[in-house]
């Protein structure tokens, strides 16, 4: 007597069953390691600023390109700018060097440094003063310009970024729980490194400032047009935000970001697209190990290209962090030898 053949439901019942049962390993794995994932990304974003003030006295350069050019390549305009930054009177002050070349005077250079540094008293007390607590500290009169001109003066006592750390970090993401993947390990400078990509949804959001001084601007301006100007704003940075992508390099022990690269996937949404189209918009920032477990800026690079009636128009703008050296007070700086 031959064996019941089996029916074709009972021959697929044990796949059924390890399909089954694939599925729901998946699902309770995947939001586990996605938990593990927006813990690590926690921890990236909460500890990224705080490199620059781990050392209390160094002196770097700085190279600021920008160029633009039109179809086939053809030069239309370019600047470059070199400078060099110190710390005096607890501060980092952006000393200018040459401009396409050509050595800054001295009377200039003297100018623009006590101006930045009264900037930065400034930024500094307005920061202070909305810690609550930490009220405004009263740091007297900037001292003046003749009295250090040249000399690396004191220890970092300033709160708030230098701007050399603020430009790199020109993308100010917030932790963004969800919107992270994981790609893999790569090797960054002879270190493995993870490559997390970043799918944004609040890359593109006004700072508390920015809300405040628009508001401002909207209770002079009739309230239909205010509608109008908020609802346009705010579809365009959903819209943004959907079109973009940034992907992260970071070492896992640390949670340092070495590097960070942003591209868009097509700005075709824009208005006046009759008159030009943004066909590429890429941006890239790198931190390099100035100093033993110490990592700062050391090169910004950012591209955009526009697609207009007679050609392609293409703008690269770049900053360049090097030399960084640890400098003893009263150290005199000079100006660098550079290409």
């Amino acid at each position: 007597m031959h064996p019941p053949v089996p029916s074709p439901r009972t021959r697929l019942r044990p796949l059924l069953l390890c399909a089954a049962l694939a599925l729901l390993t998946a699902g309770t794995a995947t939001p586990h390691a996605q938990t593990d994932l927006d813990a690590f990304m926690r921890q990236v974003v909460e500890t990224r600023d705080t490199n620059w003030k781990k050392l209390q006295q160094y002196v770097l350069d700085e190279r600021e390109q920008v160029e633009m050019r039109g179809p086939a390549g053809t030069p239309l305009w370019g600047e470059r700018r070199d400078y060099t930054w110190y710390v005096r009177d607890g501060f980092f002050i952006r000393s200018p060097l040459r401009v396409n070349g050509a050595v800054v005077g001295e009377g200039d250079r003297v100018e623009y440094e006590q101006e930045f540094l009264e900037r930065e008293r400034r930024r500094e007390a307005r920061s202070q003063a909305g810690g609550g607590a930490d009220a405004a500290i009263e740091r007297g009169p900037a001292a003046p310009a003749e009295a250090a001109p040249h000399d690396v003066d004191g220890l970092i006592r300033q709160s708030r970024q230098p701007q050399f750390i603020s430009s790199a970090y020109f993308l100010r993401f917030r932790f963004d729980e969800g919107r992270y993947a994981l790609v893999g390990r790569e090797q960054f400078d002879g270190r493995e490194v993870l490559r997390i990509e970043y799918y944004p949804t609040q890359l593109f959001t006004p700072s508390s400032r920015e809300e405040r001084r628009a508001e401002r601007g909207r209770e002079r301006e009739p309230r239909e047009r205010n509608a109008a100007d908020a609802s346009l704003d705010t579809e365009l940075m959903r819209l943004m935000n959907k079109a973009s992508r940034v992907t992260l390099w970071v070492v896992p022990e640390s949670h340092q970001i070495v590097k960070y690269t942003f591209d868009d996937l097509g700005w075709n949404f824009f208005p006046g697209q009759w008159l030009a189209q943004m066909d590429e918009v890429t941006a890239s920032m790198t931190m390099g190990e100035a100093f033993p477990d110490v990592w700062l800026p050391r090169g910004l690079e950012m591209h955009v290209g526009l697609l207009m009636a007679f050609g392609q128009m293409q703008m690269r703008y770049t900053l360049q962090y090097d030399n960084y050296r640890q400098a003893d007070v009263q150290s005199k700086i000079g100006i660098p030898d550079r290409p």
